[in-house]
Formats: structure tokens, C-alpha cells, sequence
């Protein structure tokens, strides 16, 4: 979606998306730009398969950033996340691509994505990747986070 098309999603017929679909993520103005703030997400019920076995595999999904000029749309995020449901990937795959696709999408100064899957086989994992707009305090940021994370 370009980025100053209006919201589609919010206000309308929810449309669930049966397959990996980056495409309904939108965006909105950040009107405090002068600010740094944190922004956060959690989806206690994410779903994806695992490649090898088709096996679903259940996670909670914790999203945090500093917004830079553009936001994600809750409602768009919410579809995004539903349409890995029947996409397979491993778990430390899907942190990557979700923290991959939301920094395309808003150019974000600073953004974490950790994954807090639920045991198979007796092991569970949890995932932790993250980005600070490089040449910035937020690439530092992003170091000594990433260096410090439990």
C-alpha cells in the first residue's frame, strides 16, 4: 500500500487473508514526531505452521518501535499477522520476516520483534531480532539491546 493512500481496512468488513499477505499492512502519519515513544503489540494467539511436519505452531508475538514518520495501522496488523496462519516457517524465520516487513513498511527509528513460542518436543523458543535506523542513536540502541537481551 502506498503510504499516503487512506486506511482500508479500519472501519470495513474484515477480509482474512488464507496466505502470507504483507500487502494489507497500512500506515498512518505519526503526529508527534518531535517525540520519541514506544509503541507496543501484543498478539497472544499467533499461528503459523511448522515447514517440515505441517504442524501448527502457537506463539505470542511482541512487537515494539519508535515511530519515525509513519505507523502501522492496528487493524492491518491484526490481518497481517492472521495470514501466517497457513505459512510455513521456522520460528526464528517468522520474528525475521514480521521485523523485516514492518521496517519496509515504516522506515521506523527503532523496532523489536521477539516470539514467545509455545513447547513441541518438549523445547520451546523465543526468538528476539531488532533494528535501529543505521548512523543513528537507534542503531547504538539496537547493539546494546540485542547484547543485553534475556
Amino acid at each position: 500500500m502506498s503510504k499516503n493512500e487512506p486506511l482500508t481496512s479500519l472501519g470495513h468488513q474484515t477480509t482474512y487473508k488464507q496466505e502470507y499477505a504483507p500487502e494489507v499492512l497500512e500506515t498512518f502519519e505519526n503526529k508527534h514526531r518531535e517525540n520519541d515513544y514506544w509503541v507496543r503489540f501484543n498478539c497472544p494467539e499467533f499461528t503459523c505452521l511448522c515447514p517440515i511436519t505441517g504442524q501448527p505452531d502457537f506463539a505470542e508475538i511482541r512487537i515494539g518501535y519508535i515511530p519515525d514518520t509513519r505507523m502501522v495501522e492496528s487493524k492491518s496488523l491484526k490481518l497481517y499477522l492472521f495470514s501466517f496462519r497457513n505459512h510455513g516457517a521456522f520460528h526464528e524465520d517468522t520474528v525475521n520476516i514480521i521485523l523485516k516487513d514492518l521496517i519496509r513498511l515504516m522506515d521506523p527509528r527503532y523496532i523489536e520483534v521477539t516470539g514467545i513460542f509455545l513447547p513441541r518436543g518438549g523445547i520451546s523458543i523465543h526468538p528476539f531480532a531488532n533494528y535501529g535506523k543505521p548512523h543513528t542513536k537507534y542503531e547504538e540502541m539496537a547493539a546494546r539491546r540485542l547484547l543485553t537481551h534475556e
